[in-house]
């Protein structure tokens, strides 16, 4: 007798992950080179050999019940876990990674990872080269969770599983910041949390796909606009859609520009970012995350990361 263990392979996930991209039976089978009736088919077997309804084909489009909208998020899960295996058999056979990802926070300055990204290319490593945007401690979840090989901006969590390696990027400081048309531009300083609290802040939302994420610099009860990256929040603010902290780094060029204006708060805010990758003794960097660990030793190119551009 069958068990789910038989249906639920590399191939049947695949075809699941289609069905919910394409929205429809009918738009998957052509993805896939299949005609729609062994489709559906497919799909009801399998559905019949895990006793749950997968898809709602009430309606044209096939929408996932909850059930398969479980099973969707496992699959992608699973299919990761499985090509991290297969990335891990490739580095110790050879050395060079199969893929190396770099999970990359919001913090982080894009055009200095491609011009990292650029000299590791031009060695024409057999190593494909991934990167991938998080927020917060959605980037340190990336490496937690065998997604990625290294994390850049990272924010330190307690508990850190042991083969967690990290060192230190560099600090960041942070001015609070709104444009000169929004109300604080001329409130009495030192700004209070009480007075803070009456505003609208501008929050960059945690990229963490499971539990609460990490909530930086707001205030119980207060009314929080929440953007996906820090360019967004940066862009926000110039618009005196709320106030908030913005690394001083990127916020410089609008403050001298007079598109914001800096505010004394009565609680300041610096942060040390991270880097941080996996290593053990019985799993050691290949030679491409080697590469890249041996860049970030370099003490101006870990500066050069943590100083984004943004043109006002």
């Amino acid at each position: 007798m069958q068990s789910p263990r038989d249906w639920l392979t590399p191939e049947t996930l695949i075809m699941l992950q289609t069905i919910g991209q394409q929205g429809s039976f009918a738009a998957a089978a052509r993805q896939l080179g299949l005609v729609p009736s062994a489709l559906t088919y497919r799909v009801r077997q399998l559905e019949d050999a895990l006793d749950v309804l997968l898809f709602d084909r009430s309606a044209r489009q096939a929408r996932p019940t909850a059930a398969g909208r479980e099973l969707l998020r496992e699959a992608t899960r699973l299919l990761d876990d499985m090509d991290a295996l297969a990335n891990r058999v490739r580095r110790v056979a050879t050395g060079w990674e199969g893929v190396l990802t770099v999970t990359l926070d919001s913090l982080i300055s894009r055009s200095v990872v491609m011009d990292l990204c650029d000299a590791f290319l031009s060695l024409q490593a057999p190593t494909r080269l991934r990167l991938r945007h998080e927020t917060l401690s959605g980037t340190l979840a990336t490496l937690t969770s065998g997604q990625a090989d290294l994390a850049l901006g990272v924010v330190l969590e307690p508990g850190l599983q042991p083969d967690i390696r990290h060192a230190v990027l560099g600090s960041i400081p942070f001015v609070y910041a709104v444009a000169p048309h929004h109300p604080l531009a001329q409130a009495p300083e030192p700004l209070s949390d009480e007075v803070l609290q009456q505003h609208r802040a501008v929050a960059v939302a945690d990229s963490v796909s499971r539990g609460d994420g990490l909530t930086i610099g707001l205030l119980g009860g207060q009314d929080v606009f929440t953007v996906p990256d820090m360019p967004s929040k940066l862009e926000a603010q110039l618009r005196g859609l709320g106030g908030g902290f913005l690394p001083e780094s990127l916020a410089q060029s609008a403050i001298a520009a007079g598109r914001l204006v800096v505010r004394q708060v009565v609680r300041s805010r610096i942060s040390t970012a991270h880097y941080a990758w996996r290593e053990s003794r019985h799993s050691p960097p290949g030679h491409a995350l080697q590469w890249w660990l041996e860049r970030l030793q370099n003490e101006n190119t870990r500066s050069a990361l943590l100083q984004p551009v943004h043109r006002v």
